[in-house]
């Protein structure tokens, strides 16, 4: 069963994403910056749950042909305005992570950053669909907070459960070949939402 989200969890982003400034920073996130160079211009990617649009409109600038998407309509629209300001051509969606079409063996790579609002059920479901849609040789870069985020509490989910550790990744990811797997803590400032020492772990990973 599809699960789309809540009334309640779709006006609480709308209202983050209201405010002038942005919630997660223009910049994009430093492991995808890092790990950005395992594809090339022109290659096509997709930015899952991409918010503001920092990830995907930077991506562009690299001289990828960039998809994205977010079920927030005012991140969609702010994300739209600031690939206008940076000049830059992404292909925006208003769509969860359900409802969006995820075409089949389409992509070179695929980028998903802090995407840890998906409980168990629904992130079995997505991680299905990052590696699906992907081409054979397609590149998936991941990042979220490992369970020791919990202590420090400077962005992520509150729910233990939508946590990510090493074991989880790799049964996940099994099928496909791991190329980086890390992690690691560092101090993280994106925006008000990402600031201050995290516990972190990003996946980069080729489908076969």
């Amino acid at each position: 069963m599809n699960n789309p989200p809540s009334s309640a969890d779709l006006a609480r982003w709308n209202q983050r994403y209201a405010q002038d400034e942005f919630v997660f920073g223009t910049e994009p996130n430093e492991w995808l910056r890092q790990q950005a160079a395992v594809w090339r211009s022109g290659d096509r990617v997709l930015c899952v749950a991409d918010g503001e649009g920092r990830n995907s409109v930077w991506l562009a600038e690299q001289g990828l042909l960039v998809d994205a998407f977010d079920p927030s309509e005012v991140g969609v629209a702010k994300a739209r305005k600031l690939a206008g300001e940076r000049q830059v051509n992404v292909n925006f969606n208003v769509a969860d992570c359900d409802s969006f079409p995820w075409p089949e063996s389409s992509y070179d790579g695929v980028a998903a950053i802090f995407i840890q609002f998906a409980d168990p059920v629904l992130r079995a479901r997505l991680f299905r669909k990052l590696e699906s849609c992907l081409k054979p040789g397609g590149t998936l870069i991941l990042q979220g907070y490992t369970q020791k985020q919990l202590e420090y509490r400077t962005g992520g989910p509150s729910e233990l459960s939508h946590l990510y550790d090493k074991g989880l990744l790799l049964r996940a990811f099994g099928n496909m070949e791991i190329l980086n797997l890390n992690e690691y803590e560092t101090e993280v400032a994106e925006g008000a939402g990402h600031s201050g020492l995290s516990a972190l772990i990003g996946l980069v990973a080729r489908k076969q």
